[in-house]
């Protein structure tokens, strides 16, 4: 008779990353991503003929060029992020629990990583998105999966899907620190009057939010608690939204034009860090160090830093596993 694992395992879930930084991988998972009626709301007897014949034309040769800009030897930086937290996890939990991650979009998916759960044994399992901030488009896409592969399974886990955590105060310090030890490595005061912090927050459309997504009032809600916790006046922080995609409205100010208003005003230095993304990728190391540094610097601005907060600092990983451990409270 089969014997089951008594530990949980747990399942953290990024977004994802073509295989390779080739047109051909880009595709892919452009089309996996962009495909998701959670991501894109548009019937598809109406989106589908403006994303195959026209976006996934164009836009993967783009996209192609951008992640080899950032592409850390034979993975991107998300993926061997992500890789590294599932590890130290792993390292800190023991034999209490099994720690894997995955994917929504591209390789290692949730589907595949449940799946391979399941024919190991085991039959409790924390899901946990990796997105501080809860989103239809993020979250609730990962809940789908799971709820998919539940569907079509007659031996179903004991689940639990952990949601945001976008004022947990060891997340909060996570953020701080980070900022607080670039500061000091700066030999500069933590923050001097005239200087700006921007926290960029992926956007979304405004259509969205308007229909109830909780997702503006999270990103609210980690911004003046990353504030108080900095002590910074108010005027001093500033919160923007980035990666604006299609013609739709989406959520204002966006990043790319708050970088060059400062830049314009003759800001002598901006930080800019990215509370939602626990893991550096495209979003963050080509559209906020390069694209956006440069706006800035051509607008007339003074020093422009991006801060790295999350990856495998010890105070992002300790945060993690606090949260994880919480969540597998009367499990292990």
């Amino acid at each position: 008779m089969k014997t089951f694992p008594a530990r949980p395992a747990v399942l953290l879930v990024n977004l994802g990353s073509p295989d390779q930084p080739e047109t051909k991988h880009t595709r892919k998972y452009l089309r996996q991503f962009l495909s998701d009626r959670r991501v894109v709301e548009t019937h598809p007897l109406l989106w589908r003929p403006v994303l195959e014949g026209i976006i996934l034309t164009t836009r993967p040769r783009q996209s192609a060029a951008k992640y080899r800009t950032i592409w850390d030897e034979d993975a991107s930086p998300l993926v061997k992020a992500t890789s590294q937290q599932a590890e130290y996890l792993q390292q800190e939990f023991g034999d209490a629990a099994e720690v894997r991650f995955a994917m929504r979009y591209g390789s290692s998916s949730v589907q595949s990583g449940l799946q391979r759960l399941h024919d190991d044994g085991f039959r409790k399992v924390l899901v946990v998105p990796l997105y501080p901030q809860y989103a239809a488009s993020t979250t609730a896409s990962i809940t789908d999966e799971v709820a998919r592969w539940m569907l079509r399974s007659r031996d179903q886990f004991a689940v639990r899907i952990a949601r945001s955590f976008p004022t947990d105060p060891k997340y909060i310090d996570a953020l701080a620190s980070a900022l607080e030890n670039r500061w000091e490595s700066m030999g500069r005061p933590n923050f001097a009057e005239g200087d700006r912090l921007v926290l960029s927050f992926h956007g979304i459309p405004v259509a969205m939010a308007e229909g109830g997504d909780p997702y503006p009032q999270e990103c609210e809600a980690t911004t003046a608690a990353l504030q108080r916790r900095l002590a910074i006046p108010d005027g001093g922080v500033v919160r923007a939204y980035q990666s604006k995609f299609g013609p739709a409205p989406w959520l204002t100010p966006a990043t790319i034009d708050t970088v060059t208003e400062l830049g314009a005003l003759g800001t002598d230095r901006v930080d800019v860090i990215c509370p939602g993304f626990v893991s550096d990728c495209l979003e963050t190391l080509e559209e906020i160090d390069e694209l956006n540094r440069a706006a800035y610097e051509d607008a007339g601005g003074g020093e422009f830093n991006y801060v790295p907060w999350g990856n495998n600092s010890a105070p992002w990983l300790q945060a993690l596993a606090a949260l994880v451990r919480a969540d597998l409270a009367g499990w292990a």
